[in-house]
């Protein structure tokens, strides 16, 4: 068994004084009395325990310096809820459990795009930094998603390892990012197991889309840069609560904090067989605005090569083609768009390439 304390934390208010609020659940290894999973508490009620088997205790809440403290959070975008149910469907499990360390669990990190299921916060709410995942480590005098981000890394930025849980489109291949070229957030990724992985490079080694879309302000990126390993499993179907990916989440979440050393249990971690692809490149994406046919013989996991038909763009008014879409490289498909409206730029097929050197 495990303590478990449910801490509601301001992480910022809106103009009203309303406050903005979330749950962080943290679970440690149990101390003499156990603790009650449906209380809520402070976060420091639920310390001690024999960690690694020695007989020490933990000094406090989050352990010593020893025992590993592992940061989980979910729908950082308000669509994205499959993560979310990952963290319910944990919550059993982690206060059962025989842990060695601590682990916060946040299951809803962003309430303002959680309300109004969205990717991105209304414009009334922050209109400098919409998206929180480009906001991190925060800043708690700066907008509200710097705010709310900073009020989070209280508890990530102590953390020895991050699994931040996020959700794609219905057609996207599962597969958990890492940052290209950090072992021990790659051994992270490999422990949760999805069969695809996806380094994505950072800096001066990334595409233009990188500075652009401000993707060093991601958690993943923001933490690894820390020393912290970090990954972001992404789980299919945005919208809609799927059994088959709450299942994939739950399982690896178990993987990733064994790895970590936290959890004790029967469980393994299985070596790592699967495919390594590099992130952010590869993307087909429409020239025009219009319907978009997907080839009928195109699905996710496929392999293609450079120049393959994906699919035509078509004037749903006037019936004229206006994109005969091609692979622009040979790879992996991890991302068809079904939702066949589509505007001039959007991402039309996912492609990922193979990295087969690392």
């Amino acid at each position: 068994m495990a303590d478990h304390a449910a801490e509601r934390v301001t992480l910022a208010r809106l103009p009203s004084g309303v406050a903005v609020e979330t749950t962080v659940h943290t679970y440690t290894p149990e101390r003499g009395g156990g603790g009650d999973a449906g209380d809520a508490g402070d976060g420091n009620d639920g310390d001690g325990g024999d960690y690694d088997g020695d007989g020490s205790d933990a000094d406090d809440a989050t352990g010593d310096d020893e025992s590993p403290t592992v940061y989980v959070q979910a729908a950082q975008h308000g669509r994205e809820i499959n993560g979310a149910a990952v963290c319910r469907r944990l919550h059993d499990d982690l206060v059962a459990a025989d842990l060695a360390g601590t682990v916060h669990v946040v299951p809803v990190a962003d309430p303002l795009t959680f309300d109004t299921v969205s990717y991105t916060t209304p414009e009334a709410y922050d209109s400098v930094n919409p998206n929180m995942n480009r906001c991190w480590p925060g800043n708690a005098d700066g907008s509200l998603h710097e705010r709310m981000a900073a009020s989070l890394w209280e508890y990530a930025g102590d953390a020895d390892f991050i699994v931040d849980l996020h959700t794609g489109s219905r057609d996207m291949l599962t597969h958990t990012v890492y940052l290209r070229g950090d072992d021990a957030s790659r051994g992270l990724a490999e422990a949760f197991g999805t069969d695809l992985l996806l380094a994505e490079s950072a800096g001066e080694d990334a595409d233009e889309e990188w500075a652009s879309r401000n993707f060093g302000g991601k958690l993943r990126v923001a933490a690894t840069r820390e020393g912290i390993p970090s990954v972001t499993p992404e789980l299919a179907h945005n919208k809609e609560l799927v059994e088959d990916a709450i299942a994939v989440g739950v399982d690896g979440t178990k993987r990733a904090l064994r790895h970590a050393g936290v959890l004790r249990d029967d469980g393994s971690v299985p070596a790592w067989d699967g495919t390594r692809a590099r992130n952010h490149l590869g993307r087909v994406t429409a020239t025009d605005s219009g319907l978009f046919r997907a080839a009928a013989d195109l699905a996710i996991g496929d392999d293609v090569v450079e120049g393959k038909y994906v699919g035509d763009v078509y004037d749903p008014t006037t019936y004229e083609e206006l994109q005969e879409a091609t692979a622009d490289r040979s790879g992996v498909v991890y991302s068809v768009a079904r939702e066949a409206t589509v505007t001039a730029g959007q991402t039309l097929v996912g492609i990922a390439i193979r990295l087969d050197d690392e």
